[in-house]
């Protein structure tokens, strides 16, 4: 009696640091073997029961396993149970005043009252209501049976149950009692389909086979970060970059990085930008200069150190001031400039001829009516040729052209002092030399200012 009494206080001890699910469908069978105790009724008042069942002086219990029991969970927290129980009583009402057999069999509908309260995940209590056979001294009869109990899991199958009750009877065969069991319980038959160790119902990728700490479900690369939310799942990497390598360790996850090998800015997906203009490294011409994206990331250049960037300078080659688009005050305007480049691409000469034609002589009117009003400017005349004919030959011929232009200029009155002439040869052609068409314009003088 006495090493029964210190096993309920171990129960209760456990229930405080026991752990794991009570049975469920993951693990819808049970089994449970241990010792129980028959307690008759002395008095027919509920007072009289309640110090009987607190009383232990009338207890009967076999110091050996005498009740096992089988069970099926159902559904919403409901099981069927099967038990079968042996005892020897030797105590009715007063110590040591029978000495029979008591067996019987029971069914038991139990409800989990997790149901109600909340899953505690250790703690496992429930109520009981059924009917089965009692046999005392070799008289029997079915009585309805009801009362409570627990369970305290000591992992995914293992448990200690307790379970107390009273048992009434239809007739006067077998007076009325308690029984409380103690016990194990082994739960089994969980559903675990893709064999990861966690059952179904807490799996939450039940049909791959996973970790227990992502809920089931798997992590392939190994990097903490479960498929499932990892954006590069077949290659291990940061938390921070949802699974995703950062190699250079810029803050860019590889797959995003244009530059997964050099550390770079955001801004630049992932790539360097040495002088902060904005242009990466890659892309930049002048990756030590800064420069804007227009210009690939150099510098505007100031040609002729004017002060207006080439690309606003009308006169890119000449210095000028910003109020005439960088040409000098008293040279051609922009508008003059552009006439004079188109002129110059109208003056044309014959194949191996260095003779001024009437089209072209036109066109040097023209020149010359354009020029003659512009003071304190150099002009320089450049001869070209096709592609045709040796090319020493053809740098004579050229110088010859631009002479020609020069000398028609002068004849009409303008200061030879201020033309220049050189000869090209073939450099620079505008045009296809493998057409008859495109060896024409190739064939030309140039007329535009000095750079003196």
């Amino acid at each position: 009696m006495k090493r029964l009494r210190i096993a309920v206080i171990a129960l209760f001890t456990l229930v405080t640091v026991g752990n794991v699910n009570a049975q469920d469908e993951n693990n819808p069978w049970a089994v449970g073997f241990g010792v129980n105790v028959v307690d008759f009724y002395n008095g027919d008042d509920f007072s009289d029961q309640i110090k009987d069942l607190l009383g232990n002086g009338d207890w009967n219990i076999l110091p050996s396993i005498s009740r096992i029991s089988g069970e099926k969970y159902l559904d919403k927290g409901f099981s069927l149970q099967l038990a079968g129980s042996l005892n020897k009583i030797e105590t009715v009402t007063a110590k040591d005043d029978s000495d029979f057999l008591y067996w019987a069999v029971d069914a038991v509908v139990k409800y989990d009252l997790n149901n109600l309260v909340g899953q505690t995940g250790w703690f496992d209590p429930y109520v009981y209501l059924g009917g089965g056979y009692t046999s005392v001294d070799s008289s029997g009869e079915a009585m309805l049976n009801g009362g409570v109990g627990f369970n305290t899991w000591f992992n995914d199958n293992l448990g200690l149950n307790f379970q107390t009750g009273t048992k009434k009877g239809f007739s006067d065969n077998v007076r009325a009692h308690y029984q409380t069991s103690l016990g194990l319980v082994i739960k089994f038959g969980g559903t675990d389909t893709d064999g990861d160790g966690v059952y179904d119902k807490d799996d939450a990728c039940p049909e791959e086979a996973g970790l227990v700490e992502f809920n089931g479900c798997p992590d392939a690369d190994g990097d903490g970060v479960k498929d499932s939310d990892d954006a590069c799942p077949s290659v291990a990497g940061l938390a921070a970059m949802n699974g995703c390598p950062d190699s250079d360790g810029d803050g860019v996850a590889d797959k995003d990085d244009m530059c997964p090998s050099a550390k770079g800015t955001k801004a630049n997906k992932g790539c360097p930008d040495t002088d902060g203009d904005s242009v990466a490294d890659k892309d930049d011409k002048c990756p030590s200069v800064a420069g804007p994206a227009d210009n690939a990331g150099c510098p505007w250049p100031d040609t002729d150190g004017d002060g207006v960037l080439d690309k606003d300078d009308k006169c890119p080659e000449f210095a000028g001031v910003a109020s005439n688009n960088g040409c000098p005050e008293d040279a051609m305007t922009a508008e003059q400039i552009a006439a004079l480049s188109g002129y110059s691409k109208e003056i044309l000469f014959s194949t191996d001829s260095a003779k001024i034609n009437r089209a072209s002589a036109g066109k040097l009117d023209k020149v010359y009516d354009l020029i003659s009003s512009v003071d304190n400017v150099i002009y320089v005349i450049e001869g070209y040729a096709d592609s045709r004919g040796a090319s020493a030959y053809n740098l004579y011929l050229t110088e010859r052209r631009a002479e020609s232009a020069k000398a028609y200029l002068v004849e009409k009155g303008f200061d030879a002092n201020r033309l220049e002439t050189v000869g090209q040869g073939e450099k620079d052609p505008i045009a296809s030399n493998n057409t008859s068409l495109g060896r024409s314009k190739n064939r030309r003088v140039v007329i535009k200012l000095s750079d003196k």
